[in-house]
C-alpha cells in the first residue's frame, strides 16, 4: 500500500540503524510487526492461563536454573538483516 505520511526523520533513522534494516521501508514494516506482535503478546497474557498459583509453582521443575539455559543459547539477533 502507498501511502504519505509525515515522519520525524531522526526517528527513522534510528530505526532504520537499530534494526539494520536496508529501506525506510523495511524499516517501518518491521517496527509496524514489532508493535503488533507485542500487542497480540499482551493480549495473551492478559487473558491468562486459568491456573492458580500453586498450580503454576507446579508447572516449573524447581531445580531449572533459567539463567544458566539462557547463557548456553547463541545471543539473539535484534537486527533485521533479511530485509
Amino acid at each position: 500500500m502507498r501511502l504519505t505520511l509525515n515522519l520525524d526523520g531522526a526517528l527513522l533513522d534510528r530505526v532504520v540503524d537499530a534494526t539494520g534494516s536496508k529501506t525506510k521501508t523495511a524499516a517501518i514494516t518491521f517496527a509496524l510487526k514489532e508493535v503488533d506482535r507485542r500487542a497480540r503478546l499482551a493480549g495473551i497474557l492478559r487473558q491468562g492461563t486459568g491456573a492458580s498459583p500453586e498450580e503454576l509453582r507446579d508447572m516449573f521443575d524447581p531445580a531449572s536454573d533459567p539463567v544458566t539455559l539462557r547463557v548456553a543459547e547463541p545471543a539473539p539477533d535484534y537486527g533485521n538483516p533479511k530485509i
